[in-house]
């Protein structure tokens, strides 16, 4: 009997990731799985993101009930036990022998016959065993250690959140870390948001709940937003409600913009923000890696946005701009309920590499700024050297900079009615804007604002 769909699917996509460093979120919605139906697709989602969620408390529980050690194992016998242990202890409505027969069909599929009666007797002694309230666990953990395990979080990065953020913030991080996160999504359209989301998109089959933390931003409750017309033809957009946060507070200057610069501007959908906001400047989007740069294509549909191939470290412009965003590459952790694979690679030696490209970043895109110009600088890290001491480097001895002070241009979205959450304070970190994952409806960004004076 062959694997279903949804199961091979994610074994496929579970090798990848660990082979190629791949990210599961862009595999998963690769035209490689447009044929699958909607049930398949979700359950391969479900599959491939709860395994990668929860990675280390399944190997955890594998460990104790294997009669051989996990590093031992071929890659494709230990993600099959993963899928299942996954399914036998986080999915109550699979059937304990459709996990365990797929698991062990898996593994001859992929020419590992001889370790199928292995797969068989490990999965078969934890479906014995049954499920448990792990999120109650994580409740009640009482220190970094035991967070670490239970939320199933590297404990170097539970142990610098827990100095930094205190322990029940970081609590409160690893929860919705652990959590399918929301997808909000942008209305792009000459008719109002509401009108287009009361039509259009219900017709399509769509149910919509306002943002959380933003009027604007819309969060889907059910349905597919990517087979809609709207999402097809630009006029939606998939961004998290802090990422777009980001991109309005950009978009708002004490002076009237007539050029602006994304330096670092894949997949675009700040970009498109931005120059949505400010028809009349001339909005340039940079990007060095081609694969991204492919990204940007649907931008062709503004006519006052110009993509640019350059390394934003080197930019190649020779005259200013009024206003310069620079979402710069970073470790991402911020975001790992999109991306959980991030937790499994990103070491604490690569923060210190990640900075100085930061650093490099900065300093060229401030060459570009316009006297009364302003810079704001992002990222979606939690990690203080990606973010505080980005911003002191990049300013060292320029006096002709400072950083600006991000909370009057807080409130203003907050008196617009573009800001919808009430609590300014908890936004605020000094003169910084900074969202954490589970105390605000989002992903964790961090922003600064710098004037050229």
């Amino acid at each position: 009997m062959p694997v279903s769909p949804a199961r091979s699917v994610a074994f496929e996509i579970l090798l990848r990731v660990e082979r190629e460093d791949s990210y599961a979120a862009e595999l998963l919605h690769s035209t490689r799985l447009a044929k699958l139906s909607p049930r398949d697709h979700g359950l391969a989602t479900e599959l491939v993101m709860g395994v990668l969620r929860w990675q280390s408390l399944l190997d955890q529980r594998l460990a104790d009930a294997s009669s051989q050690k996990l590093e031992r194992l071929d890659a494709e016998v230990l993600a099959a036990l993963r899928l299942g242990v996954y399914q036998l202890q986080f999915l109550s409505r699979v059937p304990a022998r459709a996990a365990i027969f797929e698991s062990v069909e898996l593994v001859k599929a992929a020419r590992k016959r001889s370790a199928a009666s292995f797969v068989n007797a490990v999965l078969r002694k934890l479906a014995s065993a049954g499920a448990e309230d792990i999120f109650a666990e994580i409740g009640k953990s009482p220190d970094a250690i035991t967070l670490a395990r239970n939320a199933a979080h590297p404990l170097w990065l539970v142990a610098r959140w827990t100095e930094h953020y205190g322990l029940e913030t970081t609590r409160q991080i690893c929860i919705h870390d652990q959590t399918v996160p929301a997808t909000a999504i942008h209305i792009h359209d000459d008719r109002s948001s509401d009108d287009l989301s009361d039509t259009e998109l219900a017709e399509a089959g769509i149910k919509l709940a306002p943002g959380r933390l933003l009027s604007p931003a819309r969060r889907v409750v059910s349905g597919d937003i990517t087979g809609t017309r709207a999402y097809q033809e630009g006029r939606i957009s998939i961004q998290d409600e802090g990422s777009q946060l980001i991109a309005l507070l950009a978009g708002r200057s004490k002076m009237i913009a007539e050029t602006i610069l994304d330096c670092c501007a894949a997949p675009g959908s700040k970009t498109a923000l931005l120059a949505r906001r400010n028809p009349p400047a001339k909005v340039f989007a940079t990007e060095l890696h081609p694969h991204r740069a492919r990204l940007l294509q649907n931008l062709s549909r503004l006519p006052n946005v110009y993509v640019v191939a350059a390394d934003a470290r080197q930019l190649p412009f020779t005259f200013a701009f009024d206003r310069i965003l620079a979402d710069v590459p970073c470790s991402g952790t911020g975001t790992l309920a999109r991306n959980p694979e991030i937790k499994w690679r990103l070491k604490a030696e690569d923060l210190r590499d990640l900075q100085s490209r930061q650093v490099a970043i900065v300093k060229s895109a401030l060459a570009q700024l316009a006297i009364g110009g302003r810079l704001f600088y992002s990222t979606c890290s939690l990690e203080t050297e990606e973010n505080e001491t980005v911003v002191e480097a990049a300013l060292d001895g320029a006096t002709e900079f400072k950083v600006a002070d991000i909370k009057a241009d807080i409130e203003q979205l907050r008196q617009s009615g573009e800001m919808c959450w009430l609590d300014i304070a908890s936004l605020l970190a000094g003169p910084y804007l900074r969202t954490i994952p589970g105390v605000h409806p989002c992903d964790g960004f961090f922003a600064a604002m710098i004037e050229r004076r």
